[in-house]
């Protein structure tokens, strides 16, 4: 139904993100970047930057509570950067040799100069929900929030995106048929909790602390409405892939590994995302798990969807970051998610 869709659940300031990933790409330019280092027996480490530790990267966690790095020999070093411009400027800066984030940076890398590219995808559907205290029937249309008051963050938060788009696709006009109130991200959900708004546009895993918690009721999910979305990827250097093949194949194979687990075992992903988010109730996070699940929002196959990533790149030039042209085999490098892919389910 839409043209396209949100990146991952937390928001960048895109203008200085926009500002370091330029300057950085140029800089980076005609290196290779920070080798892996490799120990005497033969296990590699490599230092992989995630934009920041969220549910919707179980994938990554299952391959790391089930040992699949280690079975590529890989000693993985995993570190939140604190958002998508953050983890993608330490791949550029060559503390990190691959990022986990919004593949849009390797986007702006190419069209400044760079060698961004994309090796796989870790979260594949758009992560955003209608959530309500007072309401409980869900939408089939979007044409059904004429007269609500929503709540998103305020743009150019893709949250605030998405919701007018899909205002707008149903003929509606998102100033006069449908009030939009914004809060800063992450708060969406308490001026509905409060009664002082109908709907919020919210993630994971305040979407599922406030039904468990607060008998809310989910009422769209965008994830569903928007399709297939490449929301985040896993990046590197084309220079550094180049000249570590086998590294990158190995990082791929183990979160390949991670994507199949998650579906055939649900039950251990739970178990997994409840040790890696302990300050969160159990029973929200297993309902947060679930739900993604459910909604095919954690990839289950690592390799990038050209309607997904065509959904990403309509984004982007909606939102001003980026010209958005890169061809598809000169932005996306598939061969390694392919290989692990056929591997994987070869097992």
């Amino acid at each position: 139904m839409l043209d396209h869709a949100p990146r991952s659940a937390l928001r960048r300031p895109w203008p200085v993100a926009l500002a370091l990933v330029s300057a950085l790409a140029l800089a980076a330019c005609g290196s290779g970047g920070t080798p892996a280092a490799t120990s005497s027996n033969g296990t590699t480490t490599v230092n992989l930057s995630e934009a920041v530790h969220n549910l919707g990267y179980i994938d990554l966690y299952v391959a790391q509570h089930e040992g699949y790095f280690t079975q590529q020999g890989i000693t993985l070093n995993l570190s939140a950067a604190g958002g998508d411009s953050q983890a993608f400027a330490a791949v550029l800066g060559g503390s990190a040799q691959f990022a986990l984030g919004d593949a849009t940076l390797a986007e702006i890398s190419r069209e400044k100069g760079g060698d961004g590219l994309v090796l796989a995808e870790l979260v594949s559907r758009a992560q955003y929900f209608a959530v309500s205290k007072k309401i409980s029937t869900p939408f089939t249309d979007p044409k059904q929030f004429a007269g609500l008051t929503f709540v998103t963050s305020p743009p150019p938060n893709t949250n605030h995106s998405v919701l007018t788009n899909s205002i707008v696709q149903a003929g509606l006009d998102p100033t006069k048929d449908v009030h939009i109130t914004t809060v800063s991200p992450g708060t969406e959900i308490g001026p509905v909790l409060a009664g002082q708004a109908d709907v919020a546009v919210a993630y994971e895993p305040n979407v599922d602390m406030a039904v468990v918690q607060d008998g809310a009721h989910v009422l769209y999910s965008w994830a569903d409405a928007i399709g297939e979305f490449t929301n985040t990827g896993l990046q590197a250097r084309e220079s550094y892939v180049r000249a570590h093949p086998d590294v990158a194949q190995k990082i791929v194979t183990a979160l390949e590994m991670g994507a199949q687990h998650v579906y055939q075992d649900p039950d251990d992903a739970k178990a997994v995302a409840r040790t890696e988010f302990p300050n969160l109730p159990p029973q929200v996070v297993d309902a947060a798990i679930q739900r993604q699940i459910d909604n095919h929002i954690p990839a289950e196959s690592t390799v990038v969807s050209q309607q997904g990533w065509s959904t990403l790149m309509n984004l982007g030039r909606q939102l001003g970051n980026c010209s958005c042209n890169v061809p598809f085999d000169q932005i996306i490098d598939n061969t390694f998610a392919q290989h692990a892919s056929a591997t994987v389910q070869g097992q």
